[in-house]
């Protein structure tokens, strides 16, 4: 397939990708033209978090990534199993920092899918997770980065359920990545 691409979902803390990459895996299952990457992190399994590949820091040390960050002084991976099903032409999901963002377009055919809501509603998913403080949530919400320039980007508001986000999230993809 000529269009696939790597699709990073990238967006600030509360805005829901997890939700919504995990609404477009269900909704996409069965489906040979996409995947979805899963994150090796540093950090010890939580049942309340995203699902990923927990590994230690000699364990990251020793693996070979496609791409690789660091950041909340967590080291994170995506495996170069990604490599192979790019060239196989299926597009490949991935949750990536936007500090990566510059490094995959140039490597790879990359989307970038932003989920964004607004603050407040950021604020209070943060707050309805409880795992973190007031001090915590604000520091979170205050750490928006810009996305790097002259990157293809595709935006989600996801301010209202995860249906009409996951439903508007299959649109535009559908609109993008033509079979």
């Amino acid at each position: 397939m000529q269009n696939a691409r790597l699709i990073a979902t990238v967006g600030p803390s509360g805005a829901g990708k997890d939700t919504v990459l995990a609404g477009l895996r269900a909704a996409l299952a069965g489906n040979p033209r996409f995947v979805f990457a899963r994150r090796a992190i540093t950090r010890a399994p939580d049942p309340g978090a995203e699902d990923h590949q927990p590994m230690t820091p000699a364990q990251f040390a020793a693996a070979d990534f496609a791409l690789q960050w660091q950041a909340h002084g967590l080291a994170y991976g995506i495996g170069r199993e990604i490599e192979s099903h790019l060239a196989a032409g299926r597009s490949v999901f991935a949750n990536l920092s936007r500090a990566v963002l510059p490094e995959a377009a140039g490597r790879y055919p990359l989307l970038v899918l932003e989920i964004t809501a607004p603050p407040a509603l950021r604020a209070a998913r943060l707050a309805a997770r409880g795992r973190e403080d007031a001090a915590d949530i604000a520091a979170r919400l205050s750490r928006e980065a810009p996305l790097p320039p002259g990157l293809p980007i595709a935006r989600i508001l996801n301010d209202a359920t995860p249906e009409e986000a996951i439903a508007a999230a299959l649109k535009l993809l559908d609109s993008l990545i033509a079979p």
